[in-house]
């Protein structure tokens, strides 16, 4: 009888038509996949950069808002596997690789550091889901800037540009008041209290605590008093190992842990520090996917979740409860085009560009330059711990492996999560329970495992692949399709 039911399962996954998976993951699921910008006038074939989103709590919506090359769209995924375009906002002009977007209530800020002409945009959402206002749109503010973050009823900006200004950015932060939303209002500019810092490419700020990505001059922890509208520096963190261009920082909710990337040269991991002493800020982990993949932008949810988004190598799930031993929980590859051997060839900054994870749903937005937006869906153990259960280490239903492409032919791909220098013993078996083929295999160092499983020698048909270790026994059914 149970040989009959998993026969029968798996006649069933074959029915009516199998699909590819295009997509490896791990206890992450694709949701929805929608391309809307057809603009290909940018470099690499850049479309999109970064995301936000937005809960709407009057009407019950949620929604991703998405940077293009050329506009950027208002998407309801209240539906999240039925995302619906709402409305969209023109740019100054086509071909932009850099857009980024924050909120704060119903208003959304949209800068972008292309070339000019450009603008500074403020749109109010709260006619969704039939349309948005665009209210300012214009170089009053600047024309361009790098990057935005909203703490409180304050505005900071990145690298903002006047207009008229050519070049590389000519200041290096300024704070907005959003005491009105629609009109902005300047408070300090960073310069003026602390010249030394010529550059913030992007900072995180909590409670008028500015940690700023400061570039090629490291990390910088400033204060801004809201009193006297002024900036003091409380410390910097530079020289550490594998330093490049800080380039961005998020910070779990107990202010204890940071998790910041390098984004220049490629290929440096991310890093992760314990700020819980300003006096004596450490290094305590270092997270690479993949020898020569590069971190882009972190998310971290509550404790224990940092969501990271990796160029080429897709976008990651890490459970850092355990800040000095970060594992793997999920991945997803928005980016397949780098092929199954990871050597990340072409452009190293191809790829995920940003991601939110923030909704009250839990779906995470995730913008893939060359490929659109994607809606993903965590699997039930990430979703039940968020907010609620943070206990380090996987959830009871949380997979080791994962198998792709489904259905395959002449091969198949494991994603194997945090199986450190283990050797692990693979099976494959037929429905009947006949093993039909087994070996060895020997991981790596890194955090996810990729082999490649030789399958010329099977029919078309169902089958199982089983891996065992020291702490996995876990199986999984495959396809073959001839």
């Amino acid at each position: 009888m149970k040989k009959c039911l998993v026969l029968l399962a798996c006649l069933l996954g074959m029915h009516p038509v199998v699909t590819a998976q295009t997509y490896p993951s791990l206890n992450i699921n694709l949701l929805a996949h929608i391309t809307p910008e057809t603009d290909n006038t940018g470099y690499d074939g850049r479309k999109y950069s970064g995301c936000w989103g937005w809960y709407q709590a009057s009407k019950n919506k949620e929604y991703a808002i998405v940077g293009t090359s050329a506009k950027t769209y208002f998407i309801d995924v209240s539906n999240p596997q039925n995302p619906i375009i709402r409305d969209s906002v023109m740019a100054a002009h086509a071909g932009c690789t850099w857009r980024e977007i924050k909120n704060y209530q119903n208003y959304c800020y949209i800068v972008s550091d292309d070339v000019p002409p450009n603008t500074f945009q403020i749109v109010d959402m709260q006619y969704l889901p039939d349309s948005v206002h665009v209210i300012h749109n214009g170089t009053t503010y600047f024309e361009r800037c790098h990057t935005i973050f909203v703490d409180q009823n304050r505005l900071y900006c990145g690298g903002p540009t006047p207009a008229g200004g050519a070049g590389t950015p000519t200041e290096s932060m300024r704070v907005y008041s959003l005491a009105n939303p629609a009109n902005p209002v300047l408070l300090r500019k960073l310069s003026q209290d602390i010249p030394a810092i010529s550059y913030v490419h992007d900072m995180f700020v909590r409670n008028d605590t500015v940690y700023a990505s400061c570039g090629g001059q490291g990390f910088f922890i400033l204060k801004f008093n809201p009193v006297t509208n002024t900036f003091t520096q409380m410390q910097s963190f530079t020289g550490y190992p594998y330093n490049g261009y800080n380039h961005s920082s998020w910070q779990t909710d107990d202010r204890k842990t940071m998790v910041f990337a390098d984004e220049v040269p490629a290929g440096l991991p991310a890093k992760v520090i314990d700020v819980s002493d300003f006096n004596n800020i450490t290094l305590v982990d270092t997270i690479r996917s993949h020898l020569r993949a590069t971190a882009h932008n972190p998310y971290i949810m509550n404790n224990r979740w940092c969501w990271m988004s990796t160029y080429q190598d897709g976008i990651y799930l890490y459970d850092i409860f355990n800040p000095s031993n970060v594992n793997v929980y999920g991945y997803f590859d928005t980016y397949p085009q780098h092929g199954t051997n990871d050597n990340f060839a072409g452009s190293a900054y191809s790829g995920n560009w940003g991601a939110y994870p923030y909704l009250p749903s839990k779906i995470i937005i995730a913008c893939d330059m060359q490929n659109g937006i994607f809606i993903l869906d965590g699997d039930d153990g990430y979703k039940s711990s968020v907010g609620t259960n943070e206990k380090q280490g996987y959830t009871a239903n949380a997979a080791a492996f994962s198998v792709y492409p489904s259905p395959a032919s002449d091969e198949v791909m494991l994603l194997i999560a945090n199986q450190d220098n283990r050797i692990l013993t693979y099976s494959i078996c037929d429905v009947s329970g006949k093993i039909l083929q087994s070996d060895k295999l020997a991981t790596g160092n890194e955090l996810l495992h990729k082999v490649s499983i030789d399958t010329r020698e099977l029919s078309s048909g169902c089958y199982f692949i089983t891996l065992h270790g020291n702490s996995i026994n876990e199986t999984k059914k495959i396809i073959i399709q001839k």
